[in-house]
């Protein structure tokens, strides 16, 4: 009787080695995330006056968790990166910086800021009417 032992596609190592090329420095890139993520928590707690029990109620993460990313030894797993995006600007410029995309949102904060100031030259000129 031989029996044939099948793997599931996708999941065997190149013969070369064991780590796919793909990952060769994750470690350093979830380091980065993670440095770069406490960074934006820390100056929005600094700037604002938030608290981790404010990060705590964005996320619905634990105590232990946000801790942990305030202080830049872990990043938040996407599910809890996304609420803190949504609540946060600085940890929404963070994963731009992280992922090299600043440029696009200073595109859309001066577009904005253009916007704001057609509101303003408009009211000016009600006034002044």
């Amino acid at each position: 009787m031989n029996r044939v032992v099948r793997t599931k596609k996708g999941n065997q190592l190149h013969s070369k080695g064991n780590k796919l090329p793909f990952f060769e420095n994750a470690k350093e890139a979830r380091e980065c995330y993670a440095r770069e993520i406490g960074t934006a928590l820390r100056s929005e707690i600094a700037a604002t006056g938030r608290s981790a029990k404010d990060i705590m109620r964005w996320t619905r993460a634990s105590e232990r968790a946000v801790k942990g990313w305030i202080s830049g030894k872990r990043g938040p797993s996407g599910e809890h990166l996304i609420p803190l995006m949504a609540c946060s600007d600085a940890v929404f410029a963070a994963v731009l910086k992280v992922t090299g995309r600043e440029r696009s949102s200073r595109g859309r904060q001066v577009a904005e800021v253009r916007r704001l100031l057609g509101e303003v030259v408009r009211a000016l000129d009600e006034i002044d009417r």
